[in-house]
């Protein structure tokens, strides 16, 4: 049996990949996320998957909720893809991101599993977000990714480098919110550590299939989901996010494009004229994990 534990934020939860299964209970078919780790689940050699993440994680939240749990499964291989989630709060904090990551990655492979991490692509990028806006996030991202370059290295991780994957930013990759993978992106990250894993002579099954299988949601379906669960995630977020994102964005303006970052991989706000440092995001009523109106597929063996 291989145990696969997969830590990691709403992306590995599968949002932007849903599918219908039945419920054993009531015979009707319902709605569920999916998923890359689902996904690359059923190419491991008898699975048994055990998704731990939580909708909004950050590295921190991880370390302190996540880690434990998976190291009570004893995991064959696990996966810690985190990062989108830091990038978008006012508190970033590069070294605080890296001490919360080594202590997840080398707990894991002090455990004995081999640890599946992943590069992020530029989130402006994906968003197809304006410069002044897409600039300070990715200037985050590559702090990030500086310290998952280092981390994989320090603890030979499995590393997938999506950021510099072209095949990323094919907007069929990606779901309407721009934020999380469509099917097709989520079995290309699937496919992508199956490759690694058996490159580095890992036993794996057959390879997750690149297309997907079920057809793309519509535009109406599109229209529906912005209309409705989007605004919801917009209204959940404005308390940090928004406000945030406008500050980067005002930031960048006053400086002007020649601005230096400071040593957190943004502008320093509070060192701007006439503008002050953003105060911590508002407590949220929702615990990590709890976000999500759809149960997982997949927990538990995989047949």
């Amino acid at each position: 049996m291989t145990t696969f534990v997969a830590l990691g934020d709403s992306i590995t939860l599968g949002v932007g990949d849903p599918v219908r299964v039945a419920d054993p209970e009531t015979g009707h078919s319902r709605r569920a996320w999916r998923g890359w780790a689902a996904l690359l689940a059923e190419g491991l050699r008898d699975p048994e998957l055990h998704i731990v993440a939580g909708n909004g994680a950050c590295s921190a939240d991880l370390e302190r909720d996540q880690l434990p749990r998976a190291l009570q499964l004893r995991p064959d291989v696990a996966s810690v893809v985190v990062g989108i989630n830091d990038t978008l709060r006012p508190n970033f904090d590069p070294d605080r991101i890296e001490t919360a990551a080594a202590h997840t990655i080398g707990a894991l492979r002090a455990a004995g599993a081999e640890v599946l991490t992943m590069r992020l692509p530029d989130p402006g990028r994906m968003l197809g977000a304006p410069s002044f806006f897409a600039r300070p996030l990715a200037r985050r991202a590559r702090q990030i990714n500086a310290v998952m370059d280092g981390l994989a290295e320090r603890f030979g991780t499995v590393h997938f480098d999506a950021a510099c994957d072209e095949v990323v930013y094919d907007k069929r990759m990606w779901a309407v919110d721009r934020l999380h993978p469509s099917e097709r992106g989520h079995r290309h990250i699937a496919r992508r550590f199956h490759q690694l894993l058996d490159a580095k002579g890992f036993p794996v099954g057959a390879e997750p299939d690149a297309e997907p299988g079920n057809p793309p949601p519509t535009k109406a379906a599109q229209f529906a989901w912005m209309a409705t669960k989007g605004t919801a995630w917009v209204v959940r977020r404005s308390t940090d996010l928004v406000p945030n994102l406008l500050a980067l964005a005002y930031a960048e303006w006053r400086a002007g494009p020649e601005a230096e970052p400071d040593e957190q991989g943004g502008l320093d706000l509070a060192k701007l004229p006439g503008n002050a440092a953003l105060p911590a995001p508002a407590p949220s009523s929702r615990g990590a994990g709890q976000d999500t109106d759809q149960d997982l597929v997949g927990a538990g063996p995989v047949g």
